[in-house]
């Protein structure tokens, strides 16, 4: 399997194999790949201003079915974290013969992964997916959120249409995004556009997905979901 068709029929058929990940997703994006000119690590160390307002941690309430799974999404990598959840769910529904009310994915999108939360004008207008080395389902150049492809403007194989991001919230999957990492995306506001912090965090969350919750930090969502019954699964 040399590319991202590929890879989408394999994953539709039967699952990822663990030595199939790095090479058949990302062959050209390092698994430690840093976003533009900051370190992940280095801002996330840092204190960080306190978020507008309090932390949402009542999607733990929702975590009610027989089946719960983490999905820990640190990197890019495709969007591999999403799809995974995405499937995961659909093999539990065809070989458990799972009731979808008895399926409880959450997928935690952190670190390096963070700009898969950001919406398609966030992408375009910083050019994430060129710093990135980010490219489509046919393998070709994009300027879009690869979780966020649809079948008529990206050509996603109709088989993924409903494990893209944004359908996976409107069924009610959780989906959770680091708010040290989110920093990140606001600093990259902040240089851009010439604005403080305040200003650019404000610009920057009319850019994220609508429906993900932010977290005070991505290990702390994946923990708080292992100890709500979540079974962890390293995604990305």
């Amino acid at each position: 399997m040399t590319n991202r068709r590929r890879f989408l029929q394999h994953l539709t058929v039967g699952g990822l194999s663990a030595v199939s990940v790095p090479s058949l997703l990302n062959a050209a994006e390092p698994r430690d790949k840093r976003f533009v000119s900051f370190t992940f690590d280095d801002w996330e160390m840092r204190e960080q201003p306190p978020a507008p307002t309090p932390f949402d941690t009542t999607w733990t309430a929702k975590l009610t079915g027989k089946y719960r799974a983490v999905f820990d999404t640190p990197s890019i990598n495709g969007g591999s974290g999403v799809w995974r959840a995405g499937s995961w769910v659909n093999h539990y529904k065809s070989v458990v013969k799972a009731d979808i009310a008895d399926i409880n994915p959450v997928i935690v999108i952190r670190h390096a992964g963070i700009p898969l939360i950001m919406n398609n004008e966030f992408w375009e207008r910083y050019d994430i997916a060129k710093e990135n080395k980010v490219r489509d389902f046919n393998d070709n150049k994009t300027k879009r959120n690869p979780v966020l492809a649809t079948v008529e403007e990206d050509k996603l194989p109709e088989s993924f249409a409903a494990m893209a991001l944004h359908k996976q919230i409107e069924r009610g999957v959780i989906v959770l995004g680091c708010n040290a990492a989110f920093g990140g995306m606001v600093s990259l506001v902040a240089k851009k556009e010439k604005l403080t912090f305040g200003e650019a965090r404000t610009q920057a969350l009319t850019m994220v997905v609508p429906g993900v919750i932010l977290q005070p930090n991505g290990i702390f969502g994946v923990t708080m979901a292992q100890h709500n019954g979540c079974a962890y699964v390293a995604a990305s």
